[in-house]
């Protein structure tokens, strides 16, 4: 189960949705804290099994990460697991449900850190990764909603 879930209705296809959230190299176009990613190695692309690095930024920390596709179900799921090394750190998906009006985005994410890995991280970014993931999935799944119904009119 996820430790983070928003969700929020956008009025556009979940086919334009899925296509907006599965293009990791955009993501940093929506999140606060990704600036992109790039695909490595076979399947390139939001398949199953493909590979990418992404770079974060907060404040004035930048760091990498390294992550894997693990659901690519046009129009419906994408999720991916991150890893630093040989840690695992998160698990991030989104659901997409069809409504009248478009669809309903559901963002989650779920810790997969080792619990000796938490105070230090909290001390670094000065806050939980709950409370700065709260913030950044309402962030994300706004701008997420801007972006899909401009360019859907």
């Amino acid at each position: 189960m996820a430790d983070l879930s928003e969700s929020i209705d956008i009025t556009c296809s979940p086919a334009q949705i899925y296509g907006m959230v599965s293009d990791l190299p955009r993501m940093g176009e929506w999140s606060p804290e990704n600036r992109g990613a790039r695909w490595f190695g076979r399947p390139a692309g939001p398949a199953v099994g493909a590979k990418f690095v992404g770079v974060n930024r907060f404040k004035w920390l930048v760091w990498p990460t390294n992550g894997r596709v693990t659901v690519a179900d046009p129009g419906s799921a994408f999720c991916f697991e991150v890893v630093a090394g040989p840690l695992p750190v998160a698990r991030w998906e989104y659901l997409i449900t069809a409504t009248p009006d478009g669809c309903t985005v559901t963002e989650s994410w779920t810790d997969r850190r080792p619990n000796w890995m938490l105070k230090p991280m909290n001390r670094i970014f000065g806050a939980p990764r709950e409370t700065l993931n709260t913030t950044g999935i309402k962030i994300t799944l706004a701008n997420l909603k801007q972006a899909a119904e401009h360019t859907s009119v």
